[in-house]
């Protein structure tokens, strides 16, 4: 048996004796060995990716802002040149709901590849885990051997210079993140004098600390036990879905291929549990589907190294499907088995949520008025013996240029605005402005009558909105 074969040296209980199972496995440090392959190069690549997306979007510019930025304190939602207000709640509401079923549709057709590849636990874990090695070492053996180590000062040095460049990771982590809350350069001009606010310190340091921490240490124990997806993913799986499995009917029997050995009656598994010692995990893929597999297919790139050193064909594990490795499909028959109705349906309904989402965004109009009757003064006679009514205009210019509006009014016979018509709104401000409007007594009977404010952008007429109102003619 190979040496590093994991091995249960747990004695067996008595006869007789009373059984006792634990709901929660001790964890046992999983010593990951180092392997290349297309499957580890394009989680890399993602990783790469993803990175330079979080970390270098904030600091990307659009219109002399930052593009991408939820500004809480102005209570603007920048998008690159989409600009959101509270009031569009609802499209974050859709986007959650399109995420969400973007990932089931994604799950049924490919099982957890965003897992393995694009997870933001499984992404850290990669890095932090890249951290270790070059630090420890790059063999699995070698970062064994120094943790059974006795202390020493080369032991701490080395375990030091680890855990400091795991916290300067996981720090400008949580400062990138508050960036996409507070203007980055203004984050970055508060480090000098420590002059954050309390809630972004707070942030920095929370989700820095928990990148530490799961990265650092829960790892795998994230997926197994705290992730819900790994639980209620069975529900979305069936018998096409793509997964990770072992060719038993290839494989098996599995030996270790001694000398003098008839190798013509065993399967071309050779039982060196490489695909256990590479496994992020630590789970043994020949077991089975198993739900705490993450689909990272650093096995597959194993074990297809391997084959190829003994000159056997590749796939003894692979993508594939249950009925496709039961019916022994090949790629064409399996992408048949990807195309079924229900893949089919979900796609549409998906299609169909983004498309009016994405129609609803393109036609809206940038502008919002809302219109507040001054309560103080219901109506009031003025000198020309006219009656006005006061109201309270929030105009809000939802685009990042400058525009003027006219203002005016319908609904009463002779109703109109006393005073200027018009309302000069800068880039995405919320303008707000008293209008007062009179009409002739006797226009209308006494009492409350609706009336239909009227603000058009001189630069754009279909940029418009019919706001109604009352007025209180005495």
């Amino acid at each position: 048996m190979n040496e590093d074969t994991p091995r249960n040296d747990s004695p067996e209980p008595p006869e007789g004796a009373p059984q006792v199972s634990s709901l929660y496995e001790k964890r046992k440090n999983i010593y990951i060995k180092t392997t290349t392959g297309r499957w580890t190069t394009w989680r890399w690549i993602l990783v790469w990716f993803t990175q330079i997306v979080f970390y270098g979007l904030p600091w990307l510019n659009w219109n002399d802002r930052q593009a991408v930025l939820f500004h809480l304190v102005e209570r603007k939602f920048y998008v690159f040149g989409l600009v959101m207000w509270p009031q569009d709640v609802i499209y974050l509401t859709i986007i959650l709901i399109i995420s969400a079923y973007s990932l089931f549709l994604f799950t049924a057709i490919a099982g957890r590849l965003f897992c393995g590849y694009t997870c933001p636990q499984t992404v850290y874990t990669e890095i932090f885990m890249w951290i270790e090695n070059l630090v420890e070492g790059r063999e699995r053996s070698a970062r064994m051997k120094l943790d059974k180590e006795p202390p020493s000062v080369r032991k701490y040095r080395i375990k030091v210079i680890k855990h400091a460049l795991w916290l300067l990771v996981a720090l400008w982590t949580g400062f990138t993140f508050v960036g996409y809350f507070t203007p980055i350069h203004e984050l970055v001009a508060s480090i000098p004098t420590f002059s954050f606010g309390g809630w972004e310190i707070f942030w920095i340091f929370f989700y820095g600390g928990f990148t530490y921490l799961m990265a650092g240490f829960m790892r795998e124990q994230v997926c197994k036990y705290m992730c819900p997806y790994a639980r209620f993913q069975s529900v979305m799986f069936d018998r096409d879905t793509l997964i990770i499995t072992y060719d038993a009917e290839r494989g098996e029997p599995r030996s270790l291929r001694k000398k003098g050995q008839d190798h013509s009656k065993l399967g071309d598994c050779v039982d060196c549990s490489i695909c256990i010692f590479v496994c992020p995990v630590g789970i043994d893929i020949r077991d089975g589907l198993q739900y705490e597999c993450i689909g990272c297919g650093v096995c597959i790139d194993a074990c297809d190294e391997v084959m190829d050193k003994l000159h056997m064909p590749r796939g003894l594990v692979r993508y594939t499907s249950e009925n496709a490795l039961a019916k022994k499909c090949e790629r064409s028959g399996f992408l048949g088995h990807i195309t079924r109705p229900r893949i089919a349906i979900y796609s549409a309904i998906l299609a169909v949520i983004i498309g009016a989402t994405a129609w609803s965004i393109a036609t809206r109009i940038p502008l919002r008025v809302n219109v507040v009757k001054d309560r103080s003064v219901m109506a009031r006679e003025v000198a020309d013996g006219k009656i006005e009514n006061l109201y309270i205009l929030k105009v809000m210019n939802m685009t990042e240029a400058p525009r003027s509006f006219t203002l005016d009014i319908k609904g009463i016979e002779g109703i109109e605005i006393s005073g200027d018509t018009k309302v000069n709104a800068n880039a995405a401000e919320n303008r707000e402005v008293i209008v007062k409007v009179r009409a002739v007594r006797g226009a209308a009977e006494q009492g409350a009558h609706p009336v239909f404010f009227d603000i058009v952008a001189d630069d754009d007429p279909a940029v418009a909105v019919h706001a109604k109102s009352t007025f209180i003619m005495q």
